[in-house]
């Protein structure tokens, strides 16, 4: 833990609201005690939803890095990750994640998650957005050709 690294998180933050260019949230990955990456929210600025603090650092990171796992890295962000950073986070398998705001103090300000989590664990037929199953079967075809590739890297 390192406020050094919190401190620039929250910079970021505030810079890029300040700036016009985006929301209040900035993150940085660390490794070795050395920021190997930062990112802030660009979301209106690129009309990408994805484009949270934290998925862009970690695509950079990656990106510096050459490599599509961060083990050894930690993470500081400006605000308690949302689902889908969280996401992003496990699959990047980050080691440790520092957070200032809490994901309440964002919902406050119109940053509300909590839809989100409940619709994760409601069945697909009942979620806001329908999850309709559908061609399984020919689906699964990729899934057996993966299992049966010899060149693939697994993650």
């Amino acid at each position: 833990m390192d406020n050094a690294f919190m401190a620039r998180a929250i910079q970021l933050s505030l810079e890029n609201v300040r700036s016009g260019r985006g929301g209040p949230f900035g993150a940085v990955v660390v490794k070795n005690r050395e920021i190997v990456a930062e990112g802030v929210n660009r979301v209106t600025a690129t009309k990408d939803p994805t484009a949270h603090a934290e998925v862009l650092a970690i695509r950079q990171a990656c990106q510096r890095l050459g490599d599509f796992e961060l083990r050894g890295c930690d993470l500081y962000s400006s605000c308690e990750p949302c689902p889908m950073c969280l996401g992003a986070i496990y699959w990047a398998r980050i080691e440790k994640v520092y957070f200032g705001n809490l994901a309440e103090d964002a919902a406050k300000i119109g940053f509300d998650d909590s839809a989100i989590y409940s619709e994760i664990t409601q069945p697909h037929s009942l979620r806001e957005i329908p999850m309709i199953p559908m061609m399984r079967d020919e689906a699964l075809a990729a899934f057996r050709a993966w299992e049966e590739h010899p060149g693939k890297i697994p993650y």
